[in-house]
């Protein structure tokens, strides 16, 4: 699959079917994420790997549209420093996208859908992943085998995304 075709057929997928992920595919994820370029190579991130059960049961409560990690074979939480108590830079949420974005599109490549979910209770969050009082963990990712093996080759909804000419404005708005 080349980069464009991973760009425009990636899709959301909530539905996971019950398997675990391949280790080798797990690891191809992981290493994306860690590959990205960050802000003067800070690679302010962590990883946290999630794949039993009863805790990815329990992490779909960090928030209101967390429930696709209960189903998910796996689920990836990116740890920062916390930008609030923390001389962190105001670029570790654009590196932590990047490294997200590369995991989505590294999974999508090997057959294996994604979404994101925003965490909204924190101190669950931290409860259920041990992570430093002095980091952030902002989104989780859930991975998975597609439920409906189809939605690897979804056609694209009409109308989702704005026409290009709708979003680009050249040299001043």
């Amino acid at each position: 699959m080349d980069t464009w075709q991973a760009i425009d057929t990636t899709r959301a997928i909530r539905k996971f079917a019950d398997r675990p992920l391949e280790p080798e595919h797990l690891h191809r994820i992981l290493d994306a994420g860690r590959r990205s370029g960050s802000s003067k190579n800070q690679q302010n991130w962590d990883f946290i790997v999630c794949t039993d059960r009863a805790h990815l049961q329990q992490l779909s409560e960090v928030g209101p549209y967390a429930q696709h990690i209960a189903g998910a074979a796996a689920a990836i939480a990116l740890i920062v420093p916390d930008p609030a108590h923390h001389d962190a830079p105001l670029s570790v949420m654009w590196d932590l996208g990047r490294a997200a974005q590369n995991m989505t599109l590294a999974a999508w490549e090997l057959g294996i859908g994604s979404v994101p979910a925003t965490v909204y209770n924190q101190p669950l969050a931290r409860e259920l992943l041990a992570y430093p009082a002095d980091h952030w963990c902002e989104f989780m990712l859930s991975f998975g085998y597609p439920l409906d093996p189809a939605a690897l080759t979804w056609d694209k909804r009409a109308g989702g995304r704005k026409p290009l000419d709708a979003v680009v404005h050249v040299e001043r708005w």
